[in-house]
């Protein structure tokens, strides 16, 4: 799961920066502030999971067994899944304004739920 973690965090710094190539080609700065701001607003939560990806794959040490155990893989799962309601949210939620936002609320709570899981999975008892 770390080599998952890994390697997708930093598919997902390549997506961000197709997403920035996106948002300065196609929109060329031609977008009103607000919808401006969902696009950068989506945009930046993509590279936040991808660095969260990065470091849980270089530093993640899972429990062995148990109920941490299955958590962690809890939480993973959670931070794998929502760069797909993130990147939805960014094609889709911006030309329709602020008050529908609808999908890439998913994806940031899933990343918060998956790294919740993940320190409530490692607070051990240190012997």
């Amino acid at each position: 799961m770390k080599r998952i973690h890994f390697v997708f965090g930093l598919v997902l710094v390549l997506v961000f920066l197709l997403t920035g190539q996106y948002m300065e080609y196609v929109h060329n700065r031609t977008l009103p502030d607000g919808v401006r701001v969902l696009y950068r607003s989506r945009h930046i939560y993509l590279l936040l999971n991808a660095l969260i990806n990065i470091a849980l794959g270089l530093y993640v040490q899972y429990a062995p067994s148990g109920w941490r155990r299955s958590l962690e893989i809890i939480g993973s799962v959670l931070i794998i899944v929502a760069p797909a309601f993130l990147l939805a949210g960014f094609f889709y939620e911006p030309s329709r304004g602020a008050n529908h936002t609808i999908i890439a609320p998913y994806g940031i709570f899933a990343t918060a739920i998956g790294i919740l899981l993940h320190l409530v999975s490692a607070n051990r008892r240190r012997d």
